[in-house]
């Protein structure tokens, strides 16, 4: 079948970044997937993306081939196994750049360090430096934790709008890991605002008792992320937070330089 003219300018048109604007739309469509869950109608991705159909079946209909997008049986689309790969290897390279970073926080707060992603409603370990200390915390990186119960959640959901926070908390459920972990969407939501007002999270005994955590958002990450310390709680006392909340700040700063340069990697 030949193919269109408008069909060859548009998967050929460079776009305004000065990349192919048929890729761009391609990894868009990818991101608003994983935004909806994972599985999304055609009719979804016109009305959210704003693009035509015939485009956007001509877009999966190459995502499909490729196994990046899988159709279901109910014709709708979802997320193909072939990303899995590449995520799992994009996450092994984001804690390796993230690592010296981390031990510099372990250098200068004497705490375990720790970097976390938000992957659909769980948040992820990614990297973590132990700290010297005989007595310290230990998270096993790859480890999925519900995001209410930890510094990182709340720092990761911080910048969210209130009611996405709480179609995810309805989703998940706010289990109690402690008597100090919060329980109700209300509790978390002011929680947030106290984020957002002071510049950090903390989580309080509210994950496993005797362990307190400072949390911040790594800014402008591409995709969302922050990074912590944990450590005993007679260690990370309110007098240790006024020391450590500003270096927790200057290494996530560092951190997203690295992230949003391009071809991003640690520097030599």
């Amino acid at each position: 079948m030949p193919t269109s003219s408008a069909s060859t300018t548009d998967s050929a048109r460079p776009a305004a970044s000065g990349g192919v604007q048929s890729l761009e739309r391609a990894f868009d469509l990818l991101e608003r997937m994983a935004d909806a869950g994972g599985e999304v109608g055609l009719s979804e991705l016109s009305a959210s993306s704003g693009l035509p159909l015939p485009t956007i079946h001509r877009l999966m209909r190459t995502l499909v081939a490729c196994g990046y997008v899988r159709q279901q049986t109910n014709r709708r689309y979802a997320l193909g196994p072939r990303l899995i790969r590449l995520g799992e290897s994009a996450s092994r390279l984001l804690g390796t750049w993230a690592r010296p970073y981390l031990a510099r926080l372990v250098e200068e707060t004497g705490e375990t360090a720790n970097m976390a992603l938000l992957d659909g409603d769980e948040v992820v370990y990614v990297a973590q430096v132990p700290s010297k200390h005989s007595m310290r915390m230990f998270t096993e990186v790859g480890r999925r934790v519900l995001p209410h119960c930890t510094g990182v959640g709340k720092a990761l959901l911080a910048g969210f709008p209130p009611e996405e926070v709480r179609a995810l908390l309805a989703r998940t459920g706010m289990p109690a890991a402690t008597d100090r972990t919060l329980t109700t969407p209300e509790d978390f939501l002011g929680a947030l605002e106290d984020v957002r007002r002071r510049g950090y999270a903390v989580d309080d005994n509210e994950q496993e008792i005797g362990v307190r955590c400072l949390a911040v958002p790594v800014p402008d990450s591409p995709t969302a992320a922050a990074i912590s310390i944990s450590g005993p709680a007679g260690r990370v006392t309110d007098a240790a937070t006024e020391r450590i909340v500003p270096v927790l700040r200057q290494v996530a700063a560092e951190l997203s330089e690295v992230l949003t340069a391009s071809g991003a990697g640690p520097a030599a």
